[in-house]
């Protein structure tokens, strides 16, 4: 008598998705050791697909509707600065970060000038999994985000959430968070693979279906990556990272994936005791003001997304009582400050082999772009040799193992920058493009020229 085989399981790794016919103690495909999860048995494929019904008929492009698809203000410019203009109707945003950076802080203000605008785009509907509807309601009266429009609802069932939905009919949904959301449909804990895959499925759905844009909030593992499938971050429109030093009252907002607009955008907002507030301008944040230069410090310009930042290098050169002297990196690439010291003292003649070296940027600021290597350079050789560089000076270029200071990009747009905040010298790599006007600028071809053209840098 004939017996018929019973379906081997198959399993599926929790941080990439990948799918494999047996348990493996490391996923073949992202490396990662003791992710494998077993999710039933491999539903058998289909031979042939037969053609059914389309929702609606295809149209020509230049006829379809694209006044509803218009980007919608949330009324907080700087993430609409990140969004590229604001939500769009049917957008699911995912929202990341680290625990009490200020996420849930963001989206009661996102949630309150939605509400505010008297009815133009709908009420809105706040699901929280994580906390009560009275935890969240003393967050908004102490933010000062209280609105008649905003409902609230304490839920993590998912059927309950799309109820929640069908009765108040909301403009915007928020749902802090999506791992804490579990659908009756769908098989595993809260936060696990097949559960995330679901939830955010069904409300893409929900989204696209309606016309609703909603915002996700997600969490982060300590890697820093967002917690769950990848597959997360391709099934929604849009993913932001919201970042932040818990020291520093300073948040960045950047973009990682856009459907709707630049994907590598940036917003910045600071922690205040009333909530959180929008920085259109940023860069008094990351400068001291003084009169007079001061020893081992450089103001340089980086670029976060297309947003020109100033920011300020110090460095601090002592001598070491140890035999193998200390290197300190706050806020830079300490990768990059290793071979710019390398360089300063092969190239550059500063003896920095029996010195502890300390670098730090200021206000919190983090520049890893190759662009403040010269900075660098000149804070530590002023530091070492206990001079100034003049305050109203600004520093740009890349430095090479040869000494040779590179071109980067943006230079119009970093000294226009520069010359809005009061600076009027400006040293910078060959070919710079054009130059703003009624800024002296020299153009420095290597390490040791940079050092030249400053008198108080001579031996």
């Amino acid at each position: 008598m004939a017996t018929t085989k019973t379906p081997k399981p198959n399993y599926r790794c929790a941080e990439c998705g990948h799918g494999v016919a047996k348990w493996f103690g490391r996923c073949p495909e992202c490396q990662a050791w003791g992710t494998l999860e077993e999710v039933g048995a491999p539903r058998p494929g289909l031979a042939r697909i037969a053609a059914g019904a389309p929702s609606t008929p295809a149209r020509p492009i230049d006829e379809v509707d694209v006044e509803a698809a218009r980007a919608r203000r949330t009324g907080v410019s700087e993430l609409d600065r990140v969004l590229g203009g604001g939500l769009v109707p049917g957008a699911v945003v995912l929202l990341a970060g680290e625990p009490g950076v200020g996420k849930s802080t963001l989206l009661l203000e996102v949630a309150y000038r939605w509400a505010a605008r008297d009815g133009e785009y709908g009420p809105t509907l706040y699901v929280t999994g994580e906390e009560s509807a009275g935890q969240v309601r003393l967050r908004a009266e102490r933010t000062g985000n209280v609105h008649g429009a905003m409902f609230l609802a304490a839920e993590s069932d998912l059927s309950a959430v799309l109820g929640h939905v069908d009765a108040v009919k909301p403009g915007m949904l928020v749902v802090d968070s999506v791992q804490t959301m579990s659908s009756p449909a769908a098989e595993g804990t809260p936060g696990g693979v097949t559960q995330i895959r679901a939830v955010t499925a069904a409300l893409v759905a929900l989204a696209k279906e309606r016309a609703l844009p909603v915002v996700l909030v997600g969490h982060v593992t300590k890697e820093g990556s967002i917690a769950g499938p990848r597959v997360l971050e391709h099934l929604v429109d849009v993913v932001l990272h919201f970042e932040g030093d818990r020291h520093s009252s300073l948040r960045m907002l950047r973009g990682v994936k856009n459907r709707f607009g630049p994907a590598d955008e940036v917003g910045c907002f600071e922690l205040v005791e009333g909530g959180i507030v929008g920085v259109p301008d940023p860069s008094g944040l990351f400068l001291n003001k003084r009169e007079a230069g001061v020893a081992g410090t450089a103001v340089t310009v980086a670029v976060e997304g297309k947003r020109p930042l100033l920011g300020e290098v110090q460095a601090l050169v002592a001598k070491s009582p140890l035999g193998t002297p200390r290197r300190a990196v706050s806020g830079l690439d300490s990768a990059r400050v290793a071979m710019v010291l390398a360089v300063l003292e092969r190239r550059g003649g500063v003896k920095l082999g029996d010195a502890d070296v300390f670098t730090a940027t200021v206000g919190g600021m983090k520049i890893p772009e190759p662009a403040a290597d010269l900075a660098i350079a000149l804070a530590v050789a002023t530091a070492a040799r206990d001079v100034a560089l003049p305050p109203d000076l600004v520093v740009l270029g890349e430095v090479g193992l040869a000494g040779e200071v590179r071109r980067v990009s943006g230079v119009r747009a970093r000294l226009t920058e520069a010359m809005r905040l009061g600076f009027t010298k400006a040293l910078v790599p060959p070919d710079p493009g054009e130059l703003p006007e009624g800024m002296q600028v020299r153009i420095v071809p290597d390490l040791g020229s940079a050092m030249n053209n400053l008198s108080v840098l001579r031996p």
